[in-house]
């Protein structure tokens, strides 16, 4: 898939799982690639705007550390129960070098678990996540 079909994915994946968890699970979704040395931001949506992106590197970080070391397949996520703020709560391999970034800058994963509405609210999640694997980002 292109870069406009992935920001429509995530934003109808964003919608529903708002709608099923009655409020905002995670205010923050990135893509980036990692095509090169160097990271680049393919779409952003959420609350830092242009801010964001000078700490990608350190808000990533907790993700980055669970993620060391293990082979992901697209389509593949991860979750980090007590990224907080601006840490990056969960991650999802959108393509060969492209993955997806969410973040709930108000909580973390470890809260928003313990709402039972949680359990609805995944399943717009997993529905993301295969369409990345049956059609990579590229």
């Amino acid at each position: 898939m292109n870069a406009d079909a992935a920001r429509q994915h995530v934003r109808t994946c964003r919608e529903r799982m708002d709608a099923l968890y009655q409020k905002p699970v995670f205010d923050e979704w990135v893509v980036v690639s990692f095509a090169s040395t160097e990271a680049k931001v393919v779409f952003y949506d959420g609350p830092r705007g242009e801010t964001f992106e000078k700490n990608l590197h350190s808000d990533s970080a907790p993700l980055m550390r669970e993620m060391q070391d293990r082979n992901y397949s697209i389509g593949d996520f991860e979750f980090v129960q007590e990224a907080r703020g601006s840490r990056f709560d969960a991650c999802v391999r959108a393509g060969e070098t492209t993955y997806l970034f969410c973040n709930n800058t108000y909580g973390s994963m470890a809260e928003l678990r313990r709402d039972p509405r949680w359990l609805k609210a995944q399943v717009p999640f997993v529905d993301l996540t295969e369409k990345f694997r049956a059609d990579p980002l590229v």
